[in-house]
Formats: C-alpha cells, sequence, structure tokens
C-alpha cells in the first residue's frame, strides 16, 4: 500500500478541523484517517463504534421530522436545517424509519456529525439525490444504499472515506461484529440473518457520482462472489481490509 506523503498532512488536519466561535456548537472531531507517526506509516483502524444517545433532544427531534416527512410525502429531506445546531451534533446514526421517506428524492445530510448510515436508506425507493457533504466522520456505507435504483447524483466529502483515490488510506480489518451495523438481511439477496454470522467484506462501488466504500453483510460465499466488479482504480475484488491490502496508487 502507498504512503501518505508528509507534505499532505497539514492539507488534511486543516480541513478536518473545527473552527469555533463564541456561539458555534463544536463537533466531534475525527482524525482517524490521518497517519498516527512521523513516518507517515498508518496503524489498524477501527470503525466507528459511539452509540447513539436515544435518550437526547436531538434524537427525539429527529424522529419527528422523518415522521412529519413521510406524512406529508415531502421531496427533499434535510433534518439539520430543522433542528439546533447542538440537536444536530446529537446524531450519530440515523434511525431505520428513515425507511418510511419513500417520498423523498434528495436526502441532505450536510455538516452532520454521522459515524454510520442504516441499510435501512435502501428502502428510500424515490432517493436521486444523496448529500451527506462535510460529515467527516462518515467514513463508509451499507452496501444496501445500492438498492436506491434511481440515485443518480452524490456530493460526498471524499477525503473521509476507506481507500478514497486520493490518499488511500486503509480499511479496518473486518470482521467487525456489532449489532449497532449488522442488519437483519443479507445485503446482496434480503435472505434473514436471524441466527446466522454474516460475512463481512468491503468492496468500492459507485453511488451516484461517487465511488464510495460500501460494507457488505453476506448470508453465504455465493452472495459474496455475486457482487459487482468495482471500477478499475480500486481494489478488484470483496476484501477484508487491514494494513497488509494492496491498494491502487494514489492519483497524487
Amino acid at each position: 500500500m502507498s504512503k501518505n506523503p508528509l507534505r499532505k498532512l497539514p492539507l488534511l488536519r486543516n480541513r478536518w478541523a473545527r473552527e469555533v466561535g463564541a456561539n458555534a456548537v463544536p463537533r466531534p472531531i475525527c482524525r482517524c484517517l490521518e497517519p498516527q507517526y512521523e513516518d507517515s506509516q498508518w496503524s489498524e483502524l477501527h470503525i466507528h463504534a459511539e452509540e447513539q444517545d436515544t435518550a437526547s433532544s436531538g434524537w427525539q427531534r429527529l424522529n419527528e421530522l422523518i415522521d412529519d416527512a413521510a406524512r406529508d410525502g415531502r421531496e427533499e429531506f434535510s433534518p439539520g436545517r430543522e433542528m439546533t445546531p447542538d440537536q444536530w451534533t446529537q446524531i450519530t446514526t440515523l434511525p431505520p424509519s428513515i425507511s418510511k421517506l419513500t417520498s423523498v428524492k434528495h436526502l441532505i445530510l450536510y455538516g452532520s456529525s454521522l459515524v454510520r448510515i442504516p441499510p435501512e436508506i435502501g428502502e428510500m425507493a424515490s432517493l436521486e439525490s444523496f448529500t451527506p457533504y462535510t460529515s467527516y466522520r462518515l467514513h463508509w456505507f451499507p452496501y444496501e444504499i445500492r438498492r436506491c435504483k434511481n440515485l443518480r447524483q452524490s456530493t460526498v466529502s471524499t477525503r473521509a472515506l476507506y481507500g478514497n483515490f486520493k490518499y488511500r488510506p486503509p480499511f479496518p480489518r473486518l470482521p467487525q461484529i456489532d449489532s449497532a451495523w449488522v442488519p437483519s438481511r443479507c445485503s446482496l439477496c434480503d435472505a434473514s440473518l436471524a441466527g446466522v454470522i454474516p460475512i463481512q467484506r468491503w468492496t468500492s462501488l459507485a453511488v451516484g457520482t461517487d465511488v464510495v466504500p460500501l460494507l457488505v453483510h453476506a448470508c453465504s460465499d455465493q452472495c459474496i462472489s455475486n457482487l459487482p466488479v468495482p471500477p478499475q482504480d480500486y481494489v478488484q475484488h470483496p476484501h477484508v481490509g487491514g494494513l497488509e491490502l494492496a491498494q491502487p496508487d494514489t492519483e497524487w
């Protein structure tokens, strides 16, 4: 795997810094995609495991907004605009109830503190545009987002992604099984995963206008073999990540 040149480190650190004004609410800082040592070598990464505080005012407000959006059938959903800054920083994941947003065409998660998206995003059948831009702790997406067949446009902060083409940070080593992000059904064939230890694999595929890292939970090796081949400039097979994974050279 290519090293991350030292000359790029100040750029990354400045990009991810949080300038806090007198009335601003600081967002959680994530530096896990920066090399850990002076010689620019990476250390093993781990998927963010922060738990959502379901007793927080932000969580309660978000669920209210989802119910309202489902009820009125709106085509754009941007919850951060309808929450206080403090409430928006309290959100580390979206609730499974986003599956009710079947009329939403544009999902805007600009400036969020999210660390994961639930697999239920795949049930947002009308989704055409996805904007999680400047959500710097959001390093991967569930494979189920590929079920959004109308999704054609995306705006993602590429530098925040595992394996991104700009400087190839590593993927966390799998398996990392946590109920917070393991779905109840197979990512590929939709079979129940009840009583099954899912097979976890990383892959990089197009979602909208971006190639993003996707976490797969499969019920069988056969389902893993049915995964699409990634674009040419990405690892060409499903993998378990880790520091020894050979990635294509950075484009820089």
